[in-house]
């Protein structure tokens, strides 16, 4: 004991014992000492500091603290500099094996149980939160790398000339992990609090169940597609790959424990500005005050917690800039053509005629008009408001030259002869340069509007959603469709369409999950993994060259100079290859599951390897 409580000391050494980004006011003391285990465990502040560092440590996959993770797939593409060389995806992307984190879980269960400062009720609370950061942290791994050893609450101490193989132990399977996250959540669904707490910073019953839903929905999608391909991924052992038998299961376990969020829980489908569908979702992902939606998030504070995101700094519109940043990245036409328009679900924006002819536009932004108000909340498009200002972008000029179109372009924010502008100050361009649009397109969400959140020396609070009552609904409507329970799928997924502006379904499909999962839930960490247990991800990213899919595309709009002609004056746009990407992107088979670390192995030989390793 003395040992595992001297580890949580130094632990709070390091970490000053300071309130990180997602307490919210969680903790305030501070301490420079190494403190004894008496004074840890028998000080509910003490105990809430040890907690409050296991919830700064489980941030992984797409997130706004690290953009770039955002330009690799099929959502946005980077501006900074020259073009990025992806040719493939890395064996160890968005890999998770921290059971340093599980180990200090561990040791601090052990602890808070033995502790006399707390009452029962409240010692419960914080059990039920560190079990759950346990869970999540299993459900990491097991995205990534399929099952994997569960130590339960096991904390193991090596002492000299001990057979070291007690302390190896081999991988669960994959089915067998993620039941273990599944019941873990409904163990610790009673334990924690029914309430909903500030910014959604810490897990309480309904995290819980969401966590159970989502889990649950993951394996039962592993376990019916998976068995679907050709040669199915598996090993002998079963340490990858779920039984097809097991996936209806599954699926009724997702469905219930979405429905018990949907039913009983504080958190609804936010719909606070009716009449403005596209400010309604940047406020549902991107305001946390009154948000009655988001159900858990990292949560950041100005000041205090020196934990403040520079998302906003790095990709705010050169326009609206407040410091030397701006610019690094920004949503591409493949994720903007995804959003349908109301009255059609195609969403490819009309740039020419069925001859082959430019469309003119009065304005960049009628280009848009009539699309899904999720679009709009997610992204800023031509000549868009962003804190009131238009965000202006436009490519060049079309001059109409002898009776064809001839490309004008100029550097940033210079004008021609006539005072018309050539290229705009935001771009986009194809050039090298950095702090300029390439793309066509800002991001929206997650961008924050409050002043000083582009600099440098303040950053953002933004939050970071990791669940929200919308994926409640979603995995609702797609557990209900792999069910066979067509009425209550098309129910939940219009539930959303609705709020969206779009028209209803009348059935529902996979591809339908597909779609409106990839636009509600844009730069959310989601689309990597839906991709992946739907066995998508090598069809949709397959490595072709000008793949519709594949290949990143950017969309330029031009300021039309055609005098004595109607559409003088007017915009038009051309669909590029996005230049700051050289290849398309390419998910191979080995890609559905991290390579195992070979001095992984070497520590533990009952590690069995991946397939394709």
């Amino acid at each position: 004991m003395k040992n595992l409580n001297k580890s949580i000391a130094k632990m709070l050494v390091l970490v000053g014992i300071t309130c990180f980004a997602s307490c919210s006011d969680f903790l305030e003391r501070e301490s420079d000492t190494i403190l004894p285990e008496e004074q840890i465990f028998e000080d509910e502040v003490m105990i809430r500091s040890v907690l409050a560092n296991y919830y700064g440590r489980v941030s992984w996959g797409q997130h706004i603290g690290d953009d770039y993770q955002y330009t690799i797939l099929d959502e946005a593409g980077k501006s900074d500099g020259g073009p990025d060389n992806i040719q493939n995806y890395g064996n160890d992307l968005w890999r998770v094996y921290d059971y340093g984190l599980i180990r200090n879980i561990n040791q601090f269960l052990q602890s808070l149980r033995e502790s006399t400062a707390l009452d029962e009720e409240d010692k419960q609370v914080y059990e039920g939160e560190a079990r759950f950061l346990r869970a999540w942290t299993y459900f990491n791994m097991a995205k990534g790398l399929g099952g994997m050893p569960i130590v339960g609450d096991e904390v193991f101490e090596y002492e000299p000339s001990m057979d070291v193989t007690v302390l190896q132990y081999p991988r669960a399977t994959e089915a067998g992990l993620y039941d273990y996250i599944i019941a873990e959540c409904d163990a610790i669904s009673p334990l924690l609090s029914d309430e909903t707490n500030t910014h959604s910073a810490r897990a309480n019953k309904w995290t819980a169940l969401m966590l159970k839903a989502r889990a649950a929905i993951y394996a039962g999608s592993l376990a019916n597609y998976n068995n679907k391909m050709p040669s199915p991924i598996r090993t002998p052992g079963g340490e990858v790959g779920i039984p097809a038998d097991r996936a209806a299961g599954y699926y009724e376990q997702a469905l219930a424990a979405a429905e018990d969020v949907i039913d009983n829980s504080p958190y609804e489908l936010q719909l606070k500005k009716p009449d403005d569908l596209e400010r309604n979702f940047y406020e549902v992902l991107s305001v946390k005050d009154g948000n009655t939606e988001v159900i858990w998030a990292q949560d950041r504070i100005y000041p205090g917690t020196g934990q403040q995101t520079a998302f906003t700094t790095r990709n705010i519109p050169g326009s609206h800039a407040e410091d030397i940043d701006r610019a690094y990245a920004g949503p591409i036409l493949n994720l903007v053509e995804d959003y349908e328009y109301t009255d059609d679900r195609n969403g490819d924006i009309h740039i020419r005629d069925n001859e082959g002819n430019y469309i003119f536009y009065d304005d960049p932004l009628d280009a848009f008009a009539n699309k899904d108000a999720r679009l709009g909340g997610t992204v800023i498009l031509p000549n868009a408001e962003f804190k009131g200002i238009p965000v202006e972008l436009q490519a060049g000029q079309k001059v109409w030259n002898s009776g064809s179109w001839q490309t004008v372009i100029g550097q940033p924010g210079e004008r021609d002869a006539a005072g018309r502008l050539l290229t705009s100050d935001n771009g986009p361009t194809r050039s090298n340069d950095q702090y300029i649009n390439k793309t066509g397109f800002f991001f929206r969400k997650f961008l924050d509007e409050a002043a000083g959140a582009s600099t440098r020396g303040r950053n953002s609070e933004m939050w970071f959603p990791r669940f929200r009552f919308a994926e409640a609904v979603l995995i609702a409507a797609e557990a209900a469709m792999e069910l066979g329970q067509q009425p209550a799928a098309v129910g939940y997924i219009n539930q959303i369409r609705d709020r969206a502006g779009i028209q209803p379904l009348t059935s529902v499909t996979l591809d339908d999950i597909i779609q409106e999962r990839r636009v509600e839930f844009a730069f959310e960490n989601h689309r990597y993994w839906d991709l992946k247990r739907f066995r998508r991800a090598h069809i949709v990213w397959n490595g072709v060259v000008n793949s519709p899919t594949a290949q990143q595309y950017a969309l330029f709009p031009y300021l039309v100079v055609a005098p004595g002609t109607p559409n003088d004056g007017k915009y038009v746009f051309d669909r590029l290859v996005f230049s700051g990407s050289l290849h398309p992107r390419n998910f191979e088979l080995r890609n559905y599951y991290n390579f195992i670390d070979l001095d992984w192995r070497n520590s533990n030989p009952k590690i069995v390897l991946n397939p394709f390793q």
